[in-house]
């Protein structure tokens, strides 16, 4: 199954050394392959490094990971909101986006970026290759499966509808083929995709486990890809899937204690954290500067992106979380920045942009966990043990039982900011944070004009759009 040729015209694929900056930022050189020219097999084990190296470069970019893809996932919750300032995430929080908008089209044309790089590795043939480099070189292999999974699972949840009583997912390609037409799979279709790319991606890595490196955190490890895949099933409601898969993280890692909450969202702990899990490397050589997601959080930076006053109330006296926002009036029911004075959201804080981008903390595989464990066949025991270990970690006192309802308010106090808040409620089935006036079909983003104009294209719109 190939992809379209408009979708890579975009795809610098990355090639070439490595270099380590003095930030420690891993950064490589890009070479852009004409779109008309199919990409041979890679040759050498640094080559494939390198393109999954890329593959990090493009989640780290401001139209994915760093920035818009977090965005979306509060802007268009009951947790955090725009407040339009430069007109940021305007048209995604008011539902008024079109098939031309900046957002839909940036994030999708990034995203497919990844896949394209990742799909260069996956497809590699390793027979003519060292064979001292194939175990580390099927070892990165699983990696990009695991990348490709995941973003076809950011596709889906944006793109699809899922969540709109339509029956169409993404389009799916896992070749290289910039000549290629294809149209989108179905729902059905790309979750079995999904399912399959991080179950090669777990049996290569696990296969070549003596390659796994968990201390660098700014690489995919086992664990990771566990935590990653836990995400995936509790979309699903898979909560089997998901207990198995965290019961093999838990004990790994730990909660951050309360004095270094802060400190672990900035540059200074950046992967020595013990709750840090996965992060993608940004560094001050590759800053994302104003570009940055801090700079739209931070009223040092924008402060266009800011929680509720509802969410500030969640918080008890005691609870060190509390003290990363502070409100601009007693009253007021949006955190609102004025004249300097207002919002303050202390994860984010570093404007300069070089802070790593949190993938993967611990505190959430905990609740990943807690969820599946007070579902049907899990142990309330545990989950009342894990809850327990975020509580005392945040200055707070242990409880003597913990059940759904407390659970989701946790995600919110531990988690608000970091993207999980729409996809959280939109999993639970819950619509109601969007206007009555809009129409289900804008839950799902538009597809890209680019892609539905294209003569010959076989990829269909998302209804309700002007394309």
């Amino acid at each position: 199954m190939n992809k379209k040729n408009r979708l890579y015209k975009i795809a610098l694929l990355a090639f070439g050394l490595t270099m380590v900056s003095n930030s420690c930022s891993n950064d490589f050189v890009d070479r852009e392959f004409r779109q008309d020219v199919i990409q041979s097999d890679l040759k050498t084990l640094q080559e494939i490094k390198s393109f999954v190296r890329g593959g990090y470069s493009s989640m780290r970019s401001s139209t994915y990971y760093g920035r818009d893809f977090l965005a979306f996932g509060e802007v268009r919750s009951d947790e955090m909101y725009s407040n339009k300032a430069s007109g940021y995430y305007t048209t995604v929080q008011d539902y008024s986006m079109t098939s031309s908008d900046a957002y839909a089209s940036g994030t999708y044309n990034q995203i497919y970026t990844l896949v394209g790089k990742m799909n260069i590795v996956i497809n590699t043939d390793l027979t003519g290759f060292l064979t001292a480099d194939l175990p580390a070189a099927k070892y990165y292999q699983g990696q990009a499966y695991a990348l490709r999974a995941q973003g076809f699972f950011d596709l889906l949840r944006l793109y699809g509808q899922k969540y709109t009583g339509g029956t169409l997912g993404v389009v799916l390609p896992l070749k290289f083929d910039p000549k290629a037409k294809q149209a989108r799979a179905t729902i059905a279709q790309t979750e079995t995709q999904i399912e399959s790319d991080f179950n090669t991606a777990l049996t290569m890595m696990t296969a070549n486990a003596a390659i796994d490196a968990p201390s660098n955190k700014t690489e995919l490890s086992i664990s990771a890809l566990k935590v990653l895949m836990s995400r995936y099933y509790l979309y699903k409601g898979d909560y089997a899937k998901v207990r198995s898969l965290t019961a093999d993280v838990i004990g790994k890692y730990s909660v951050i204690p309360k004095d270094l909450y802060q400190e672990s969202f900035r540059y200074t702990l950046r992967g020595a954290a013990s709750n840090s899990i996965f992060e993608l490397e940004v560094g001050t050589d590759s800053s994302l500067s104003t570009s940055s997601y801090a700079y739209v959080m931070s009223y040092n930076g924008y402060a266009n992106v800011v929680p509720f006053t509802s969410v500030y109330a969640l918080y008890d006296a005691a609870d060190i979380r509390r003290t990363l926002i502070t409100r601009a009036t007693a009253t007021a029911h949006y955190l609102s920045y004025t004249n300097g004075q207002g919002v303050t959201f202390g994860k984010y804080t570093n404007t300069v942009g070089a802070d790593n981008v949190k993938m993967i903390r611990y505190e959430e595989v905990l609740l990943n966990a807690i969820e599946a464990e007070l579902m049907p066949g899990g142990d309330p025991a545990k989950a009342l043990l894990y809850y327990n270990q975020i509580l005392t970690n945040r200055g707070l006192t242990a409880v003597t039982s913990v059940d759904l309802d407390m659970l989701k308010k946790e995600r919110v106090k531990e988690l608000v900011g970091e993207g999980f808040r729409q996809w959280d409620l939109l999993r639970w089935g819950v619509t109601s944070f969007k206007p009555a006036s809009v129409n289900i079909n804008k839950l799902a983003f538009p597809i890209p004009r680019a892609e539905t104009d294209l003569a010959g294209t076989l990829v269909e719109s998302n209804p309700g759009y002007d394309n």
